[in-house]
């Protein structure tokens, strides 16, 4: 299965790693620094399950030398999708298959605006990985995993051709059932990532103090509140076992919206905290929490997008 990555992150060094080091035709979608290391020396994963590298690696900054191919992974943040959409096309045959891995739940629809619906499959992944420095990918936490499936839950031939790719390549993997809710699944607890950029904290710290535990319980039952209010199908002990999947990160871990904020970048806030308090108003759903968050982080990525 001949694969691109697009975007060579955390999340895309990680899995296109793997895929490639399991002899499947890979080409990672790079730039700067990190791209030139790529080209030189290979790609490093550094890893709690086994570090590896992959040596030499097919990488390009331009989407349109890649040409067609059977597998695309877009592995860039939710914010940067609309910027590269119309590039797609250029990789895109009548059977390629589309996998986003943003945080959110508005990228499939985005995606629906610029290509044929029939391209797009839903998916997700956990992982906490990030670079290192150039052409050096960190994972640091969560077993990672990806969850995929057609956009209307069909049991389909590709989407079991794809399993066994995953499972040839050491990458744990799952055919959801119910995309849309395993995508809110994942949305929920990613969206403390606000919170700890507001309190300064890392997950250790924020989930131990008293204080913040709290606003970070309350924060995850607004969101659940307003899925169910939408019809999202999830189990009504969800909270409850998100806080304790949080209860297992590393203490001194954060996440990438949390990271992009401290250091002045722009951040996927609109697709986190923001689709929360939009989602809210529609559907007449408090939500102070999140607001609170996100009102005070809208000023910097304000600032970072300038």
């Amino acid at each position: 299965m001949k694969t691109a990555i697009i975007g060579t992150g955390g999340v895309g060094g990680y899995f296109g790693g793997k895929l490639a080091r399991a002899g499947y035709d890979v080409t990672f979608l790079a730039r700067g620094e990190h791209l030139k290391v790529m080209l030189q020396n290979g790609l490093t994963i550094k890893s709690l399950q086994g570090d590896f590298k992959v040596a030499p690696v097919k990488a390009t900054d331009s989407i349109k030398t890649i040409g067609a191919v059977d597998l695309i992974i877009l592995a860039l943040k939710a914010w940067q999708i609309k910027d590269i959409t119309n590039d797609l096309g250029a990789l895109t045959r009548r059977d390629t298959m589309v996998l986003p891995l943003q945080n959110g739940v508005s990228v499939i629809d985005e995606l629906k605006d610029h290509l044929n619906q029939e391209n797009i499959i839903g998916g997700l992944c956990r992982i906490i990985s990030k670079i290192e420095s150039p052409g050096l990918i960190n994972h640091s936490g969560i077993e990672p995993v990806i969850i995929f499936g057609e956009i209307d839950n069909a049991e389909t031939e590709r989407m079991r051709r794809l399993k066994t790719v995953f499972d040839q390549a050491g990458i744990t993997a799952r055919i959801s059932g119910d995309i849309t809710a395993d995508l809110w699944k994942k949305f929920i607890p990613i969206c403390v990532s606000g919170l700890l950029a507001v309190t300064g904290t890392t997950y250790g710290e924020l989930r131990e103090l008293k204080e913040t535990r709290q606003l970070m319980i309350e924060l995850l039952d607004e969101i659940f509140r307003l899925s169910q209010q939408i019809g999202i199908r999830i189990e009504p002990d969800f909270v409850e076992k998100a806080v304790a999947f949080i209860d297992t990160f590393p203490h001194n871990s954060t996440s990438s919206l949390t990271r992009d904020i401290r250091e002045g970048k722009p951040s996927e806030l609109e697709y986190q905290n923001g689709t929360v308090v939009k989602l809210g108003e529609l559907f007449r759903v408090e939500t102070p929490v999140n607001r609170f968050v996100y009102n005070c982080l809208l000023p910097m990525e304000i600032k970072a997008r300038r």
